[in-house]
């Protein structure tokens, strides 16, 4: 690593939480793919752990790093998940998914006893939505799940959301998340009842998983140009 920034910060500082033998989620995105970096210095050093990771590209990584893999179906536990975000709001509310990994991402999560966000300062929002919203949605009728989106996000304050089908940069076809679906992107201007939107959007048939992680996060680490600041709940 050529010198140290915000993000490096971050990811350095959550490698104190990381104990020997444990289980990981290794979340994916570009802070992410710094603490795997590191993670790896640290396994070439002798810690031992074991690592799930989110998407193919985390897998990669990983094993690019040197961090043994674990399916998740062989797991009993997972004792720690390291992951970023796009937003990080009000009681460490996050959007995630930018990457497209946000199914997977919140699985482990969910499953992990605890979930520690690394990120630079630019990520703290005081209102969320600046960030547009992913929205995984099965293909099957993609186009009427897209309108009752549309619908519950309006109906919780936006004025006029806008949906937009996520494209592949390269190939100007929809992108596809690693469990085969669509992404659908909600510009939002403002997400100001969180919860209730989170709720809302699971009822929605069609709708696979959405990009609001909401009372996940236990430990939010942010970067800065001098060091990390440890949030915690």
């Amino acid at each position: 690593m050529n010198g140290e920034t915000p993000k490096s910060h971050a990811a350095r500082a959550a490698l104190d939480y990381v104990k020997d033998n444990m289980v990981l989620g290794l979340g994916s995105g570009s802070t992410a793919e710094i603490f795997l970096e590191l993670l790896g210095l640290r396994i070439a050093s002798g810690l031992k752990v074991q690592g799930i990771p989110t998407s193919k590209r985390t897998a990669e990584v990983a094993e690019e790093a040197g961090i043994e893999l674990l399916s998740i179906e062989h797991a009993d536990r997972i004792d720690l998940t390291v992951d970023g975000a796009d937003e990080i709001g009000p009681k460490f509310a996050l959007i995630k998914g930018g990457g497209g990994c946000l199914l997977r991402e919140k699985i482990i999560a969910n499953a992990s006893d605890l979930m520690v966000v690394i990120a630079d300062e630019s990520k703290l929002v005081e209102t969320m939505g600046a960030f547009a919203l992913p929205v995984e949605v099965d293909r099957f009728g993609f186009s009427i799940t897209a309108k009752k989106v549309f619908d519950v996000l309006k109906q919780d304050g936006t004025s006029r959301p806008d949906v937009v089908l996520r494209e592949d940069k390269n190939s100007g076809k929809p992108f596809i998340t690693d469990g085969g679906h669509y992404i659908l992107d909600c510009a939002c201007g403002e997400i100001t009842h969180p919860v209730k939107t989170a709720a809302q959007l699971c009822a929605v048939p069609g709708v696979v998983e959405h990009g609001l992680f909401i009372d996940m996060a236990r430990v939010v680490i942010i970067g800065g140009d001098h060091g990390a600041e440890i949030l915690e709940r």
